[in-house]
């Protein structure tokens, strides 16, 4: 049973300050929800709209959540090259701002692998293999621009601008939030550095052409994919020349990935003294979302590659 205030008490909560209000933000995958977890802090939740393993490329929004974007005041997603199928919803929603973050300036961005640039022990014949599956491909955009943390960082700021745009009311909270976030992604940054300098000369191979952006970010060196876009499927030519790549010794450790079969991955590396390393979630696609979510994807990344290289 409710029991109405005393009239003093009553008059007292009329008498303060209207508190601001959170804007209503809807994210597309777990790596950006998390970015935006982190600046948003304690004033409120994103909504993530992939679910735990889902498929970024491939999903189905349900009513819902069509129903949450167009109700939101913010949404915060990677792009369209990344997430097709929330372009055509923004696209048709009624109002909310969208933020997609490899549109920012200053956003480091890069192609995907080149066509005839299939790795060691690899030539041309990829593209004379009828059998090969170029689905998602992102035309020539390498969308995986969160694995490079500069990229992570320059973004959070971004967010926080955003947000500061639509809540004013909170803006020293949200400033202050995307101030820990990127002091604390830069500590983790010089660490990973640290960790991965011994990894620098080892040949690497991946389950797909996700981590250029990693490589690239920290010296390493991807001596090939089994697989170039993120749902194809190699054809015979392909897997033959990552087999004599790995067979050559150019390949130090090999990397199965969340969320995919490892069985073509430990079949291609048996009988070679290639090491299986631990499986690689370039997306967070199986862990658990949340503001911890990116900084433990790096963490996890940057120690699977050092400790199989390591041999640890």
């Amino acid at each position: 049973m409710r029991h109405p205030l005393p009239l003093a008490a009553a008059l007292a909560l009329l008498a303060l300050p209207g508190r601001a209000e959170v804007p209503d933000v809807v994210t597309d995958m777990p790596v950006v929800h998390s970015l935006v977890s982190l600046v948003l802090g304690d004033l409120g939740d994103p909504m993530l709209l992939l679910d735990k393993g889902a498929d970024a490329h491939d999903f189905q929004l349900r009513p819902s959540q069509i129903r949450a974007l167009n109700g939101a005041a913010l949404i915060v997603w990677i792009g369209p090259e990344m997430t097709p199928w929330l372009d055509r919803a923004i696209a048709s929603a009624d109002g909310p701002r969208s933020l997609a973050l490899l549109d920012l300036p200053g956003t480091v961005l890069r192609t995907g692998q080149d066509e005839d640039d299939h790795g060691a022990g690899m030539a041309d014949d990829q593209d004379q293999d009828q059998d090969h599956d170029h689905g998602h491909d992102h035309g020539g955009l390498d969308p995986h621009a969160w694995l490079d943390p500069d990229n992570a960082a320059l973004w959070i700021g971004r967010i926080s601008d955003a947000l500061v745009d639509l809540d004013p009311g909170n803006a020293v909270a949200y400033r202050a939030n995307a101030s820990i976030a990127q002091t604390r992604i830069e500590t983790l940054d010089r660490a990973l550095r640290e960790r991965l300098a011994p990894a620098a000369d080892a040949g690497l191979m991946v389950a797909h052409d996700a981590y250029g952006y990693f490589a690239e970010h920290y010296g390493l060196k991807i001596v090939a994919s089994l697989a170039e876009g993120d749902a194809t499927t190699p054809g015979a030519a392909h897997l033959a020349g990552l087999r004599a790549a790995l067979e050559s010794g150019a390949v130090t450790c090999i990397f199965p990935e969340a969320a995919r079969d490892p069985a073509p991955v430990s079949a291609l590396a048996e009988g070679t003294s290639v090491r299986i390393g631990r499986p690689l979630d370039p997306a967070g696609r199986a862990m658990g979302p949340g503001p911890e979510l990116y900084p433990a994807l790096l963490t996890t990344m940057g120690e699977a590659i050092a400790d199989c290289v390591a041999g640890d």
